[in-house]
């Protein structure tokens, strides 16, 4: 049983990035997504006790082909 939700877990992880990463992905400065975050164009998933953002990678590719 543990091994499942394990495993599940560690799928989920995969499918965030880090605000570094999302931010080299759509070629803009990690100020951009924070901002986006805040007007509600790209809403980032915070984590964590320092609420650091996470971005979905099917949010971005949604978001890229939005444009």
């Amino acid at each position: 049983m543990y091994h499942g939700w394990y495993q599940l877990v560690c799928k989920y992880m995969e499918e965030l990035l880090t605000l570094k990463e999302a931010a080299q992905i759509l070629k803009v400065h990690a100020n951009t997504l924070r901002l986006w975050d805040k007007k509600g164009l790209l809403i980032a998933i915070r984590i964590g006790e320092k609420r650091a953002r996470r971005y979905r990678k099917a949010d971005l590719e949604k978001f890229i082909k939005k444009k």
